[in-house]
């Protein structure tokens, strides 16, 4: 899910990747196309994931690069940096194996057995309530990074949490959030059992991709993904798209330029090649890159 911050516009997500997909081979349910549950059996059954508690509200200072403006796939959003109540309806979904170990927009490793998840503009660390109106199963989570950006989705939802809310083999399914606070009664009511020991082996640090030198020359076009105010978000996106955009052949780096760290695909030879990514990109991620020179 995902991963990222920073300031101003941007052009043309990773798994949560590509526009999700159902797998139709993995007898398990609608789950993306190459994600979905993690392989360890153990901590796939019922009895396991239901006994992952609710995350618990607590007071905690906000990330300070985390909250600032930011735009992805042309679209900007402005986080909330305030404890004003919040409520919301839409479809949720889920990351899973495919995230599972890498870096969330706050700087912490990413679970797919923690609840937590990924809100576009909520501030960064917060809580809220997500309920399934279909069944009535709620649950708490800690939202610590960023995503989704597809329109037709307000919130990323890790596997445990998307399981318990019984979202998880469907993939994707309406829901309303509610953010919650420290001290909150009603949470502390409906916290689950005792979680399972997890194992003491630490998930696999994230990868980091080292930045490409971008052309100089005039003629050669490249295709804007994001632009950042913070070195790091902008580092943190090009490595999201980089296992996102497994398809593409040409390098993903990040330049800076105009106060601003760019995203960047490329280069490219001719606006008909250029053109060419961008559709495919706007084919699986809704929004068109912006085709650029150096």
């Amino acid at each position: 899910m995902v991963s990222l911050l920073a300031a101003c516009s941007s052009t043309p997500k990773l798994p949560a990747a590509s526009k999700p997909t159902p797998s139709k081979s993995s007898g398990q349910g609608g789950y993306y196309l190459d994600d979905g549950p993690g392989d360890d059996a153990a901590k796939n059954t019922p009895a396991y994931l239901e006994s992952i508690p609710d995350a618990v509200p607590r007071a905690e200072k906000f990330h300070s690069g985390a909250n600032k403006p930011y735009t992805v796939f042309g679209r900007s959003y402005a986080p909330v940096v305030n404890n004003d109540p919040f409520r919301q309806s839409g479809i949720a979904s889920w990351y899973g194996r495919k995230f599972h170990g890498n870096m969330t927009s706050i700087g912490e490793i990413y679970d797919m057995y923690a609840m937590t998840a990924a809100h576009p503009t909520l501030p960064l660390p917060s809580y809220v309530r997500v309920t399934n109106p279909a069944n009535a199963k709620s649950v708490v989570v800690r939202v610590n990074d960023r995503g989704p950006f597809h329109s037709d989705r307000i919130i990323d939802l890790s596997y445990a949490a998307a399981h318990r809310l019984d979202l998880a083999r469907r993939g994707s399914g309406p829901v309303t959030i509610e953010r919650v606070f420290a001290g909150d009664r009603s949470v502390v009511a409906s916290a689950a059992p005792p979680r399972v020991a997890l194992p003491t082996t630490p998930p696999p640090p994230a990868t980091v991709i080292a930045t490409s030198p971008i052309t100089t020359d005039g003629t050669q076009l490249f295709l804007q993904l994001g632009a950042f105010s913070s070195q790091e978000n902008a580092n943190i996106f090009r490595d999201r798209m980089t296992r996102e955009l497994d398809w593409n052949r040409e390098p993903i780096v990040t330049v800076f330029k105009d106060s601003l760290w760019r995203v960047r695909l490329g280069p490219y030879s001719s606006r008909t090649e250029a053109e060419a990514i961008q559709s495919r990109v706007k084919q699986s991620h809704d929004f068109s890159p912006v085709i650029s020179q150096p």
